[in-house]
């Protein structure tokens, strides 16, 4: 059930939280994403169905890594620019329902040029747990793309 976004249109992602409100009975103008990074590395490993969402693979974490035991950014490798990211569970809620904490809204683009032809490249804004503060990761230009050159 994960979705690979290398080549879905954000309307997918609005689609989904349409979809979601509408079931639910949620105000479309109250409601957002939020992200959580799960333990399976791959398509092929996830176990479980997203009830009220979907599950994203094939993102690259470019300006950090992955503490994949802890569940958090850390410090890049070094030569290590661009990293895989886990699979990435987006979960549409109602925006006064989520309170986050040692998170930051890290930027998804297209591609590393962080635009494509047409000038495009924001897709949505992922959650990810940290323990730096969140200016070190603004400070290094962490973001999330869905297709590597």
């Amino acid at each position: 059930n994960a979705e690979y976004m290398g080549h879905i249109p954000e309307s997918y992602l609005t689609a989904l939280v349409q979809a979601t409100c509408r079931k639910n009975g949620w105000p479309l103008d109250r409601s957002t994403l939020y992200t959580q990074v799960t333990h399976w590395q791959t398509a092929e490993d996830v176990t479980e169905t997203a009830h009220q969402g979907c599950f994203v693979s094939g993102l690259h974490l470019e300006g950090a890594a992955w503490d994949v035991e802890n569940a958090c950014l850390i410090r890049q490798r070094p030569k290590e620019l661009i990293v895989d990211l886990p699979v990435l569970k987006v979960i549409p809620i109602e925006a006064h329902k989520l309170k986050l904490q040692n998170t930051i809204r890290t930027p998804v683009y297209t591609t590393s040029q962080r635009r494509n032809a047409m000038g495009v490249g924001l897709v949505f804004e992922a959650d990810l747990s940290t323990t730096e503060h969140i200016s070190h990761w603004t400070l290094q230009g962490v973001c999330l793309i869905l297709n590597t050159d």
